[in-house]
């Protein structure tokens, strides 16, 4: 078992990233966000600097948290922007030795809605020449129980897998977004389990309908029972946290300062760490 976390939630250049990762003592970093842009559509001079920051300080890249078929990506998106996306990373994973690419299966478009069968045969569709790429260039999809099809439900995240069938295409769950989507958070993680390869740690709370982020173990996303029978199981995999304390950075939200962010984020890794340790 190891920790990693999406760290453009600790800072959005790499030099903070690393620092708090640093002083976490933690190896391992999850890439999404590196000065407002994901990790997959970088420029090659950029992803190169990127590449020389977190290999000079020792560290490795767990999972590329990529943007494929994710809430800003509708199903009736192009599709070749999600193909090219995962073209280009990949020989980025190859030269940080990372296994693993963060998707999610494509949300229905608010505007202009598709069908429930429509969506979901497309979404199907998309995932399955997804993984055929993924299976091609030597890397692992990890779904995402978020925005798409697949999150619906832990039963369409089963659907989708059994359906692309694809050693290629496995799970990274995500302990706070049941509680999101008004999901019984212990009952999806038990329904997915089995092919759970990669994790995500946050936390949240409903109150009046809005999510309210907090320290991993004090919200409903039930992360001491995960964690506590993920490792009593004999889980080796990466626990990586994001948590959506001091800002949303994906959304664009911004903290009230990059102090005010930073801290968040080893206060969060700390506390993950007590809770490993207490188990």
């Amino acid at each position: 078992m190891f920790f990693s976390g999406i760290s453009d939630e600790a800072g959005q250049d790499i030099a903070a990233q690393i620092r708090a990762h640093r002083e976490l003592g933690w190896t391992w970093l999850e890439l999404r966000v590196v000065d407002g842009v994901n990790i997959t559509q970088l420029t090659d001079a950029d992803f190169d600097a990127v590449y020389g920051a977190v290999t000079d300080a020792g560290m490795g890249v767990s999972c590329f948290s990529s943007a494929i078929a994710n809430w800003a990506r509708p199903i009736t998106g192009d599709f070749a922007v999600d193909e090219a996306d995962l073209a280009r990373a990949m020989p980025r994973m190859h030269r940080f030795g990372t296994p693993f690419i963060r998707v999610m299966s494509y949300p229905n478009d608010t505007d202009n809605p598709v069908d429930e069968a429509v969506w979901r045969k497309e979404s199907i569709r998309r995932m399955q020449q997804l993984a055929r790429m993924a299976e091609d260039g030597g890397v692992t999809l990890v779904h995402e129980n978020c925005s798409g099809w697949g999150g619906l439900s832990a039963e369409n995240s089963n659907i989708l897998l059994r359906e692309v069938d694809s050693p290629a295409l496995k799970v990274v769950y995500d302990t706070g977004n049941p509680v999101t989507y008004g999901q019984d958070a212990w009952d999806y993680y038990q329904t997915v389990l089995q092919d759970i390869v990669y994790v995500h740690i946050k936390d949240a709370v409903k109150i009046d309908g809005e999510d309210h982020y907090c320290m991993c173990g004090d919200g409903d996303g039930r992360v001491r029972e995960v964690v506590a029978d993920l490792l009593g199981r004999g889980y080796d995999g990466g626990f990586s946290i994001e948590p959506h304390l001091a800002a949303v950075i994906h959304t664009g939200q911004k903290a009230d300062s990059a102090d005010a962010l930073y801290q968040s984020y080893t206060a969060y890794g700390r506390r993950l760490m007590e809770i490993v340790a207490s188990i």
